[in-house]
């Protein structure tokens, strides 16, 4: 089958030239059809480029009304699918030129004076294949944005959008456990995950996890945990048995892969009812405890020995800790990408401490509000910079 003619836009100012390409074009005709027109100014040229899409442009550095360089300028704002590939012609042959059209986007470079039809041929031949190249990648990427961005959004699906409440009969705002959350990814797709679950009409399962790095793979081992969470977590009253169950599933799954992977995490159970929490840990970040009564937050006191992070280990237990949880207490669950960035000078880091002192002066705020000024303080200390890191923060609150 007989190719497709190559739509070309000749740029230049001067006729007898002009008619010496379009011979050398028609020469080629047999290898490589073309449809030619012409432009003898920048602006037509620029007017041309905006009515009709064209493949290629060979293009005069010299225009009576501009220089190519503005011409190539130009050209890269026309639309991605818009924009020809461009050979810069010049009769200087100034390297100073070559080099920064090539910078501006064009695919090649060639002098009049040594333009003959070998020359033309392989630098037609070459800026067509940059162009296709080109388009490949731009469509690559953009399926791939596309697919990154329906992972995002199932992904955030399986964040709550609303929260058991306790008893089931309650409105949220009778419940005797409230729960609110923010969740900043640091990417497209997070490794941070957290879980409330209904356990009964007074028990709440609160589990939440930092699965090592982010993007697909994380991804992928946080759907996992979803699905282990809802369906085991139910059947398990002991939160340090829970994480072992889990620790033998991901462990099993982990080694799949290529490479480490594993996962921090905490598991409580809470009792609104008897006022009592019972808690494991497997590596995660102490939550803080904010007490009513006392005025006081500390960081959760947890047994002398506790777990390693998911999937790391075949043979390990998770201790169970316990501690009383009264009207008005609050619990505070996070991820380390809230407290492990750096100030804006470089100097130090936001660290726990930091963030224990910011709770404390916080003490009394409302959950949500409780979490969006922690958030609004480490961004300050930062200087205002994104997260490196996934930040997944949770709060707990003990009606009164």
């Amino acid at each position: 089958m007989k190719p497709a003619p190559i739509s070309l836009l000749i740029v230049d100012d001067d006729p007898v030239f002009v008619r010496f390409v379009q011979q050398l074009v028609q020469r080629l005709g047999g290898e490589l059809p073309f449809v030619a027109q012409c432009a003898g100014t920048a602006a037509t040229a620029l007017a041309e480029l905006s009515r009709n899409a064209y493949e290629l442009v060979l293009l005069d550095y010299n225009l009576p009304d501009g220089d190519g360089l503005q011409v190539l300028a130009q050209i890269r704002t026309l639309a991605p699918d818009r924009q020809p590939a461009v050979i810069m012609l010049t009769a200087s042959g100034s390297e100073a030129v070559a080099v920064e059209a090539m910078k501006r986007g064009a695919k090649d470079y060639l002098t009049k004076a040594g333009l003959d039809m070998p020359s033309l041929m392989r630098a037609v031949q070459s800026a067509l294949a940059q162009k296709r190249l080109a388009g490949q990648v731009a469509a690559f990427n953009a399926q791939r944005e596309a697919d990154l961005n329906m992972a995002r959004r199932l992904q955030q699906s399986l964040l709550p959008d609303r929260y058991p409440v306790f008893p089931r009969t309650a409105s949220p705002e009778q419940s005797g456990l409230r729960f609110a959350h923010r969740f900043h990814p640091a990417a497209e797709l997070a490794g941070d995950f957290f879980s409330v679950l209904g356990l009964s009409d007074t028990q709440a399962g609160v589990f939440i996890c930092d699965v090592m790095g982010h993007g697909v793979r994380s991804a992928l081992v946080t759907a996992m945990l979803r699905a282990l969470v809802d369906s085991r977590a139910p059947g398990i009253a002991d939160p340090g048995q829970f994480l072992l169950e889990m620790n033998r599933r991901l462990k099993g799954l982990f080694k799949q892969t290529d490479g480490p992977m594993f996962a921090t995490a905490f598991y409580l159970v809470a009792d609104a009812a008897t006022g009592q929490m019972c808690y494991a840990n497997a590596g995660h970040p102490r939550p803080l405890h904010f007490q009513h009564r006392t005025g006081r937050v500390a960081p959760l006191t947890l047994p002398a020995h506790t777990g390693p992070a998911l999937g790391l280990f075949d043979d390990t237990q998770y201790v169970c800790g316990q501690c009383p949880l009264l009207p008005g207490d609050r619990l505070l669950l996070f991820t380390d990408g809230l407290f492990e960035v750096t100030a804006a000078d470089g100097q130090a880091d936001f660290g726990q401490e930091r963030l224990l002192a910011a709770a404390q002066a916080r003490m009394n705020l409302p959950p949500a509000r409780l979490l969006d000024e922690l958030v609004a303080e480490v961004r300050v200390f930062s200087g205002g910079a994104e997260f490196n890191d996934d930040v997944c923060l949770l709060a707990m609150e003990v009606a009164t």
